[in-house]
């Protein structure tokens, strides 16, 4: 069964939504954003979180000692690195990585499998995270070798997530815009796109 992870979480609410709706992963995003969040509200909000449920935290171009820090604090299983960071960025991590690259050619493909050789997983995003704007998914289909550790994100909604599954085979998908109304987490959006993407065969 595919994962899920639900990105900028911003409340218990909605973490707890995406939880009881079987999320795998729950995204803080400590960069600046319309989603950011403070390592208090994290620390608060991951205290009544199941532990089987990881807690990722995204940075972009962060000092990965702040980073390590961040994620301390925070009680944080993951961190995600959304910016330009180094392989040798990632090697610094005290977490487990989740690396997003934005898959827009197949010369990106090159730098997608450098970086698998690395972090526990590559997120595959859009040309400008977070914006709800997907890429060519069928770049995806020429990394054969590689989709224990793929997670895809960029544009994905539940209406379209069960569809993008099966054409991609990822282990896991990401969301954030694609379970918002008017900019705001749609409690019953989140619930529709993890039971989509958990019904997938």
């Amino acid at each position: 069964m595919v994962l899920v992870k639900i990105c900028g979480i911003t409340s218990l609410q909605e973490a707890a939504a995406a939880v009881d709706a079987g999320a795998d992963f729950i995204g803080f995003v400590f960069a600046e954003s319309k989603r950011q969040v403070t390592v208090e509200q994290v620390d608060y909000i991951q205290r009544h979180l199941p532990s089987d449920v990881k807690k990722v935290g995204v940075f972009v171009d962060t000092p990965i000692h702040l980073v390590n820090q961040i994620a301390q604090e925070a009680n944080l299983d993951f961190v995600q690195l959304h910016g330009q960071e180094s392989i040798k960025t990632c090697l610094k991590s005290d977490r487990p990585v989740i690396k997003a690259l934005s898959l827009q050619s197949d010369q990106a493909m090159n730098q997608v499998l450098d970086y698998l050789a690395v972090v526990d997983y590559i997120l595959l995003d859009g040309p400008k995270p977070g914006s709800g704007v997907r890429f060519d998914w069928g770049l995806i289909n020429k990394i054969t070798q590689v989709r224990s550790k793929l997670m895809l994100a960029g544009g994905l909604t539940p209406d379209n997530v069960a569809s993008a599954i099966q054409y991609t085979k990822p282990i896991g998908v990401d969301v954030s815009s694609g379970v918002e109304t008017n900019g705001v987490k749609d409690l019953y959006k989140i619930k529709q796109f993890i039971h989509n993407a958990k019904g997938v065969r």
